[in-house]
């Protein structure tokens, strides 16, 4: 890693004369995910046996709910998807869309929530989910380990049975009556999570999407110093919203350029259903139950006089294979970014977004940096797919193809899907990405020509048109 900087800080100096390099600038960290609940994944609250059917014979696993520890306050109960894939205790769970796992390529996954919400801890009495499912008894270890059952043959298409006759049959219950459902909403989060702007404006608006009665708003950290204040459509400052509130962010004339976040945050029970993702590789948890929990979502804010104010927020997308990076600029300049080989403008007023392609697994860690020190950092694992839908002998690497440029043994490639353009301007020359990727521990740049003026988009192939 440290024999790579002096490349990195060159590469930074020459792609559009920028001098804030990565190690200059103080790079704000822009997880994957953008709000709801935060907790840590603790031991197998209340569990059976199943058994595993595969290739090389039979194993038996545990199967069953996990308890888990809310930052801030509060405990929720899961289920695991990807039965592959061990647990890591105390491993950081984070609430996300379905989109940004498994879940969201797979058709039955609705099938899976109707699955939570008529079984147990949903369903308590134990003795009518017994009649039910024509079981004799049911203990809370029989109902945990059917349930676990009845989802992995929907979240991986396993071969995987309940060890006790009556927890059997309420596998099979389930999975012959589960129904296919909506996605539950977000617990908490602000559309959109990245501002821009200028002094002596309202920068927003920001809309509040939650399921609690209402959310706190709190002040920027500095707001005091800085005079930012969190404000509605009349400029009066806000303390508290609803769902669907639009709320500003009113950046005092003459201030310094700078940045600032929008912190919101509740009290209420998180949806079943809704997914929640480590950075750990470990597997996907759904929840199936939860007590009041703190929620808490934010959004950044970036404001300069002059040039180029960019926005930028990341959204992984199974769908796509990749990080979906999406950047705004609400300056008086075009904001030029390198990313994997190409270069990206977004003209005053404009976004785009990028699909940057990951392979499953893959560690991603990169900043983005340009004038006034903003500097913005995205970091995550891409987790997809189960690992039984993983093809044997694969190795978690960044996506190579086409225009692959390679550094210590790992590619990157320059081969990107853009949808969402601005404009039509030219590809010109601007900053440059460093891409920290984890699994290989290599600090990767890489760089490409300047376009000439009224070059197109490049083709697939990466040649351009």
């Amino acid at each position: 890693m440290r024999r790579a900087a002096p490349v990195l800080a060159a590469g930074l100096m020459t792609a559009g004369g920028i001098a804030v390099t990565a190690q200059d600038a103080v790079a704000q960290e822009i997880p994957h995910h953008q709000g709801g609940a935060s907790a840590a994944l603790g031991s197998s609250r209340t569990h059976g046996e199943a058994v595993v059917r595969e290739a090389g014979g039979e194993r038996r696993i545990s199967a069953g709910l996990f308890e888990m520890s809310v930052e801030g306050g509060g405990s929720l109960l899961t289920y695991g998807v990807d039965l592959h894939s061990p647990t890591q205790k105390d491993a950081k769970y984070q609430e996300a869309d379905w989109g940004s796992t498994s879940l969201g390529a797979n058709r039955q996954a609705g099938r899976i929530r109707w699955i939570l919400q008529h079984s147990y801890p949903q369903v308590n009495d134990l003795g009518a989910l017994a009649e039910k499912a024509g079981a004799k008894h049911l203990s809370e270890e029989d109902a945990a380990a059917g349930t676990q059952v009845a989802i992995w043959r929907y979240s991986d298409g396993a071969k995987v049975t309940a060890a006790d006759p009556d927890a059997e049959r309420l596998a099979d219950y389930l999975q012959r009556h589960a129904r296919g459902l909506a996605e539950p909403k977000a617990s908490l989060a602000l559309e959109p999570a990245a501002l821009s702007g200028h002094p002596g404006e309202r920068l927003g608006p920001v809309t509040i999407r939650t399921t609690a009665d209402s959310v706190s708003v709190l002040p920027p950290a500095d707001s005091t110093a800085s005079g930012v204040k969190v404000v509605d459509k009349d400029g009066k400052r806000v303390t508290s919203a609803g769902n669907g509130s639009e709320v500003y962010l009113d950046v005092p004339s003459g201030a310094m350029d700078g940045t600032a976040a929008l912190t919101v945050q509740a009290s209420t029970k998180v949806p079943v259903g809704r997914a929640f993702t480590s950075d750990t590789r470990g597997p996907t948890q759904v929840l199936a139950g939860s007590s009041e929990s703190t929620v808490s979502a934010a959004a950044t804010a970036n404001w300069a006089g002059s040039g180029a104010v960019p926005g930028l927020t990341a959204k992984e997308r199974c769908a796509d294979d990749g990080l979906a990076l999406t950047a705004s600029n609400q300056g008086d300049e075009d904001f030029s970014f390198r990313l994997m080989g190409f270069t990206y403008v977004i003209e005053a007023g404009g976004s785009q977004t990028v699909t940057v392609p990951l392979q499953e697994d893959q560690a991603y860690d990169f900043t983005i940096t340009g004038v006034h020190g903003f500097a913005k950092r995205f970091k995550g694992v891409l987790d997809c797919r189960t690992q039984g839908d993983i093809p044997a002998g694969t190795t978690a690497q960044l996506a190579s193809g086409p225009g692959t440029a390679t550094v210590g043994g790992t590619q990157v490639d320059a081969d990107l899907a853009d949808s969402g353009s601005s404009g039509s301007t030219p590809v010109v020359a601007g900053i440059a990405v460093a891409l920290v990727v984890l699994g290989g521990g290599a600090l990767l740049l890489v760089r490409r020509r300047k376009a000439d003026a009224g070059a197109g988009a490049p083709d697939a192939d990466g040649s351009g048109s």
